[in-house]
């Protein structure tokens, strides 16, 4: 019932996942490129992807790269930037209709897989570097998103405790990078970088629909080829001794308190206890019947939100609320109280059952697209451990009250952070 049908094949320097389902109309390509977090980079490496998919040699332009998409039955294409645990994870991602549901039965998918190797591997290139002006342009455009985040009071609060929290790791670089890099970034910079990271990245290509693997195996042999590379070792998520509760107060022009509440799980994906974590998780913040919305939203009326996520490879676990500025010494207090009732057990088996039920649920709903399959397989490449999805919610389901309980107790408070308004919290 929740089986995936992925194959794993090792080509020229990157990794093929074929996955073989019946469920979906279009065939989807994402291609990953994983790399350190790294200063010294990121922001080139935010960059890099936009710059690659806004023009190919075929289509010089990108009007004439999404006219021809239009052609190939609306094709999507699109990037994306992702942190996770100590990696920056750039994503190509083509959908495409399957022409076993056309009347044309010209091969869609062979054109795509040749569209995105011109995109990844045979970028336009003047006096054997970028186009300075799409260079300039996609600078301009990443300037405006990483300016974004700033603009939006709840994103930027999240990015301020991961500031704080992660100071001396490289997990407090922000995704899109930083602003102060871009003007040293050239045409010439930013192809020595690329050149840098086709060489050096861990790269894996998923193709995800109803196909003949064997097939797809074949074409993608003979369209995409990387230079063989060695494996870099596993990066490991550092845990970080917390000595004291770091606690910061910022003020700004708000009307709304944003308080955020950095803890270390001390658990990652990869670890035993991470479907426990999963579950404490559910009941303490990850849901609407969960511990902070009914206490600190419903009970208390303290919030406008109140909700928990953990990040699954750094093994943090972040609490995100908006407050009235004058009630934060009343929110944190309730907030704490509640970690402390997890460590008490102070949680039925109804709602146990109830949190294993809605995560089980969200689970078989991520793999109802084809983007959430690539995205829940490639949990396995980042965390270096090989576990089907079915195992996965057996391994949920098979979670006692006892393992989230000292799943709580293994959780640390490291970083409180406010927004508050000009005037400072009463």
């Amino acid at each position: 019932m929740f089986l995936l049908d992925e194959n794993e094949h090792k080509l020229n320097g990157f990794t093929l996942h074929t996955v073989k389902t019946d469920k979906f109309k279009t065939n989807t390509i994402v291609l990953r490129m994983k790399a350190p977090l790294e200063e010294e980079y990121v922001t080139q490496r935010a960059l890099l992807p936009y710059v690659l998919q806004s023009e190919t040699p075929s289509y010089p332009s990108t009007t004439s790269l999404r006219s021809y998409l239009d052609e190939l039955y609306g094709a999507v294409l699109y990037v994306d930037l992702a942190k996770k645990g100590e990696h920056h994870i750039i994503t190509f991602f083509v959908e495409i209709a399957n022409e076993l549901f056309l009347k044309d039965q010209s091969p869609l998918l062979d054109k795509a897989i040749t569209l995105l190797q011109e995109i990844v591997l045979s970028p336009v290139t003047e006096n054997g570097a970028f186009k300075s002006k799409v260079v300039e342009k996609e600078k301009r455009s990443l300037k405006q998103r990483i300016q974004a985040v700033y603009d939006d009071k709840m994103r930027y609060s999240n990015l301020r405790l991961v500031e704080e929290m992660c100071k001396d790791e490289p997990y407090h670089l922000h995704v899109n990078g930083r602003i102060e890099d871009l003007d040293s970034i050239s045409a010439e910079t930013l192809y020595n970088y690329y050149q840098k990271a086709l060489a050096e990245d861990e790269i894996d290509l998923y193709i995800i629909g109803n196909i003949e693997p064997d097939k797809v195996k074949e074409v993608v042999s003979s369209t995409f080829t990387f230079s063989e590379r060695s494996t870099r070792p596993q990066i490991e998520s550092k845990t970080k001794q917390v000595e004291k509760v770091n606690e910061v107060i910022e003020n700004q022009d708000v009307k709304q308190g944003k308080l955020n509440i950095g803890y270390r799980t001390n658990t990652t994906y990869s670890a035993p206890d991470y479907d426990a974590l999963q579950v404490f998780n559910g009941i303490y913040g990850g849901f609407s019947h969960s511990k902070l919305f009914i206490n600190v939203r419903e009970k208390e009326s303290l919030a406008y939100y109140a909700a928990s996520r953990v990040e699954s490879h750094k093994g943090l676990l972040m609490v995100m609320s908006g407050i009235d500025v004058n009630n934060y010494d009343r929110a944190v207090t309730i907030i704490k109280e509640q970690m402390k009732a997890m460590i008490d057990g102070d949680f039925t088996e109804d709602i146990l059952a109830q949190t294993k039920a809605v995560i089980r649920n969200q689970l078989l709903e991520t793999i109802d697209t084809s983007r959430g399959i690539a995205e829940v397989l490639y949990h396995n490449v980042i965390s270096q451990k090989s576990r089907k999805l079915e195992d996965w919610i057996a391994g949920i389901e098979a979670v006692t009250k006892e393992e989230v309980v000292n799943v709580a107790k293994k959780v640390e408070l490291d970083t409180i952070y406010f927004l508050t308004g000009l005037e400072g919290r009463s």
